[in-house]
């Protein structure tokens, strides 16, 4: 392939591989009254949020309708399987992950509650 067509087809690419859901919200904003869920979505937004908007696909995989046992998720997010990075314990805390997973369980029956 030559040099200047490089360029182009890597800009198509990576635009045709942006979110595809644009438009409002599935459900309602998650409901944060216990403080380990507000502090989860603080973990979540800076940690998670840009590849799994709202906990739906984007760059990564939808995460909150999948019936996941918790300590998967825990190995999914200290060793980073397939294209999902490792966040180690000096990036998210013991803490903060137990909080995300209370967000994310939070997360989990917001949409549930919306779907029926």
């Amino acid at each position: 392939m030559k040099k200047t067509l490089l360029l182009p087809c890597l800009l198509l690419f990576l635009l045709a591989c942006g979110t595809a859901r644009r438009g409002e919200p599935l459900y309602a904003p998650v409901p944060v009254s216990e403080p380990a869920v507000a502090k989860g979505e603080v973990v979540f937004n800076r940690f998670c949020q840009k590849c799994h908007p709202g906990g739906e696909a984007g760059l990564g995989p939808a995460i909150n309708n999948k019936p996941v046992p918790g300590f998967i998720i825990r190995l999914q997010v200290r060793k980073g399987l397939g294209v999902m990075p490792a966040f180690k314990e000096k990036v998210i805390s013991e803490e903060d992950l137990d909080n995300l997973m209370a967000y994310l369980k939070t997360l989990r029956k917001a949409k549930k509650q919306t779907a029926t």
